[in-house]
């Protein structure tokens, strides 16, 4: 049986959403889902938010493109667990620095990656890892770092990890 037998086919999936959503579970939900919605500028999927009669969320989301980023209070005896995530953006420096508006940490300053890509990173106060990409069509890829090139890509990233 093929993944495509398997994977409900994308113009299937309710509401228009991807195939695979993430779902992290951090302490204080309300507070990640401001962060998203501020540094990213969506909306909460307000029909979606669902809190427990203690106000702790078990579930709210926020649409990023066709992705749902689901999140929920981390419980008595649950580990919290923050999420590792790539986002497309149209401008990496900016996204940083409303992050870092909101108490992020950026990890990788904007840095000319394969594919004709920019990429930078950022540190949550929840400790998700936000992987940012913008294009850069028509600059060339960088010297790889095993060929002499800039490690900035790779030693941000082992620093960032290490630190956690």
């Amino acid at each position: 049986m093929g993944s495509m037998d398997i994977l409900l086919p994308p113009g299937q999936v309710p509401s228009g959403g991807a195939v695979v959503n993430p779902f992290v579970i951090v302490d204080d939900a309300a507070g990640f889902v401001r962060f998203v919605a501020d540094v990213f500028g969506v909306e909460e999927t307000a029909e979606a938010r669902t809190p427990m009669p203690d106000g702790k969320l078990i579930h709210a989301q926020l649409r990023l493109g066709t992705v749902d980023v689901m999140v929920a209070d981390r419980l008595d005896g649950w580990p919290a667990r923050p999420a590792l995530l790539q986002v497309w953006v149209t401008d990496v420096a900016e996204v940083q620095r409303r992050a870092e508006a909101h108490g992020a940490t950026t990890i990788t300053p904007p840095t000319p990656f394969y594919g004709q890509t920019t990429l930078g990173r950022l540190l949550d106060p929840w400790n998700t890892l936000w992987w940012l990409y913008s294009p850069a069509p028509g600059r060339p890829d960088p010297t790889p770092a095993w060929e002499g090139g800039d490690t900035t890509v790779f030693s941000t990233l082992d620093h960032a990890l290490r630190a956690l």
